[in-house]
């Protein structure tokens, strides 16, 4: 990636909340959309909303992996947990 001003004092995207990653990747769409930006801009915010995007969709995947199922019992009360996705 091409470092620019903007992108060289940028955080660390492993840093990022999944909601400060996608507020950033929501300003850099915005940015892209409004054709203000020179082409060696537009590239580096292209590659960097690109990574912004595989992290926060690697947030998403850790949060649902987290997700728990209650699983009931015969009388049907609470008998435990399973990981999200298995019955």
């Amino acid at each position: 990636m091409t470092d620019t001003p903007e992108t060289a004092a940028a955080p660390v995207i492993a840093s990022l909340s999944f909601e400060a990653a996608m507020g950033e990747l929501e300003t850099i769409v915005r940015r892209l959309e409004s054709g203000d930006v020179s082409l060696e801009e537009s590239v580096a915010l292209y590659e960097r909303g690109h990574a912004l995007r595989g992290h926060c969709e690697a947030r998403l995947a850790a949060a649902q992996a987290r997700i728990e199922q209650v699983s009931l019992g015969a009388d049907g009360r609470p008998a435990g947990t399973t990981p999200f996705g298995e019955s």
